[in-house]
């Protein structure tokens, strides 16, 4: 009779309680484990249909005191319509052409995410990444991934997105593009292409991380519909008294539209 190697046991850890980047006034705490080993891909499928995130080989979920603001989403890729707006950012954007690229760092792809993090988030923590940590942030994945790449036609790169293969669709991790192109709304183009990607490869989802109506620069996921929300436990259809709009918008200091926060060790 044949052994078989009894599976390690998955530790999850909470972080220390800082403030919140997207909501002011409020705590921010996560939830983290790691991803290591040869049962890392199944372990992150497994994590991403439960809310949770990756940030190199660590996933994380908030578990914030007192709010639950953060609210996972993902888009039901054959079902998307496009809005009138989105079809116009597709529109307006024929003449780029992505490329998939292996998840190596380059020091072009490096260029332009310092210019988009000096210039549209100066003041957070990722400004001051070295190519050292970028490349951390792009090469540091224990399952499959790659970068798209959105070229214009003289071959200037103007935005990047590193994306997760799951097996039941695609996990937007991050993304970054030229600031002096905001007006073609790149950012939306990368998604718009990924729900593409998912509908050619006959994947059902696209996971766009935490939807936060709080917050001015994460609530723009709600257009992309129909879409799941994760809540209470389980998936269920984002509705229209979920897209109830908030009181107000508090002034913050807001993390990037695709929600690759950088999760360190605390």
């Amino acid at each position: 009779m044949i052994a078989r190697p009894q599976p390690r046991p998955q530790f999850f850890y909470t972080t220390a309680a800082l403030p919140c980047p997207y909501v002011q006034g409020r705590i921010e705490r996560k939830v983290i484990t790691e991803l290591e080993g040869p049962e890392a891909p199944f372990l992150h499928d497994r994590l991403s249909r439960a809310g949770f995130r990756r940030s190199h080989n660590i996933a994380y979920a908030p578990v914030c005191p007192g709010c639950r603001a953060c609210i996972p989403i993902r888009v039901r890729a054959a079902d998307f319509t496009p809005d009138r707006t989105l079809r116009r950012v597709a529109r307006d954007n024929a003449d780029i052409a992505v490329y998939e690229a292996d998840p190596r760092a380059s020091p072009a792809q490096f260029q332009l995410f310092q210019r988009y993090q000096l210039a549209r988030h100066g003041d957070g923590d990722m400004a001051e990444m070295s190519f050292y940590d970028f490349r951390a942030m792009i090469e540091d994945t224990p399952i499959e991934s790659f970068v798209a790449e959105f070229r214009t036609p003289d071959d200037r790169l103007v935005a990047g997105c590193l994306i997760d293969r799951l097996d039941d669709g695609f996990s937007a991790v991050y993304s970054f593009f030229e600031p002096e192109m905001a007006h073609r709304s790149l950012g939306s183009l990368a998604i718009l292409w990924l729900i593409g990607q998912a509908r050619a490869a006959g994947l059902p989802y696209v996971y766009l991380g935490y939807w936060v109506a709080e917050s001015r620069k994460m609530s723009y996921k709600s257009r992309f519909r129909p879409a799941d929300i994760f809540s209470a436990g389980q998936w269920r259809p984002l509705g229209a008294r979920d897209l109830a709009p908030p009181a107000q918008f508090p002034p913050s200091s807001q993390g990037h539209p695709l929600d690759a926060e950088h999760v360190r060790a605390r």
